[in-house]
């Protein structure tokens, strides 16, 4: 069975680091595209970047770029998103995703396994 596991969540102040952890279980990670995507209290759920599984090429949404990155340990089967000079609006549950398109996209509809998600607070 395909799982994927977040963790790392928290709370942080604004200007924070805060880094959180994609884990899989049961599949191999290093065939997939993994994304992260987060949710904030009524809205949608949005892309905020996305790593490929053998060049590990990265896309990243306009609100992040340059703040966080995603690296990808395929030997430990996890993806790591760290985050940087964190802001309020970054606040929301943060969820992994698998998907297996040829190329790295934040779209929901392109992944197909998905985490439970960790909620990362960014409040002084």
């Amino acid at each position: 069975q395909l799982r994927l596991v977040e963790s790392g969540g928290g709370l942080v102040p604004p200007g924070g680091s805060l880094r959180v952890s994609c884990a899989e279980e049961g599949f191999a990670l290093g065939y997939y595209n993994i994304g992260w995507f987060r949710q904030a209290p009524g809205k949608e759920r949005e892309g905020v970047g996305c790593v490929r599984p053998r060049d590990a090429d990265t896309v990243y949404a306009e609100s992040v770029e340059g703040r966080f990155t995603i690296s990808r340990d395929n030997a430990r089967r996890t993806v790591n998103l760290q985050m940087d000079n964190l802001k309020p609006e970054d606040t929301g549950v943060y969820v992994c995703a698998a998907g297996r398109t040829s190329f790295c996209s934040i779209h929901v509809s392109d992944y197909d396994v998905w985490g439970q998600g960790t909620q990362v607070t960014v409040s002084s």
